[in-house]
């Protein structure tokens, strides 16, 4: 019930880009369309999850052990970045066909914030290995919605015969803010949920 609640609560109530605001850049720089949305949060979920498995192995058995804990922002920065430079070139190797739907997407997740800021806060919330890697996933589930969704209102707007002061970031902008505050109604979700199965 532990990681149902945890499931939830990182993709409606603490939603990344939404509550959180951590992946604001590919959030807005990739969200034009649906396809490419799929593809960033397919991406993100696939890098997320590996690097916190990696982070949290390397805060744990390296900086920890040798009390240097105070590099763990240098170290999840280089670590994030070979990991994409890694999985860029499996894929390449492995599935040309997976590459080339990512391909595009893949070098921009090394300028995630999200993804550190979740490595961070997995260490943060003293998370065991499992809990950290499904609090990792459902934020990237969460991350992936709100790309999704943003990008389908998004595509519905360019449709639509918007006042010239307002068409390209402004009314983007708007749009994710009208999100953001869709996206609040869940809020107290999570405690109700943890009353209701006496997690609390």
């Amino acid at each position: 019930m532990e990681y149902i609640l945890i499931f939830i609560t990182a993709i409606f109530v603490n939603n990344v880009v939404l509550s959180q605001f951590l992946g604001i850049c590919p959030f807005l720089g990739v969200s034009k369309k649906v396809e490419t949305a799929c593809g960033m949060g397919a991406a993100v979920a696939f890098v997320l999850t590996i690097a916190t498995i990696v982070t949290y192995l390397i805060q744990k058995y390296v900086l920890d052990q040798f009390g240097i804990a105070y590099l763990q922002t240098i170290a999840f920065i280089l670590v994030i970045a070979a990991l994409v430079q890694m999985v860029e070139i499996i894929l390449k190797k492995v599935s040309p066909a997976l590459y080339q739907a990512l391909g595009v997407f893949l070098p921009l997740i090394t300028t995630n914030c999200c993804i550190l800021g979740v490595a961070i806060l997995v260490i943060q919330k003293e998370y065991d290995l499992l809990t950290g890697v499904v609090y990792a996933f459902s934020t990237a589930l969460g991350f992936a919605l709100a790309l999704i969704v943003f990008a389908g209102i998004r595509e519905q707007l360019s449709l639509v015969n918007i006042p010239k002061g307002m068409r390209g970031m402004s009314i983007a902008l708007v749009t994710a803010g009208l999100l953001a505050m869709a996206f609040m109604g869940f809020s107290g979700v999570d405690k109700g949920l943890a009353t209701l199965f006496g997690l609390n």
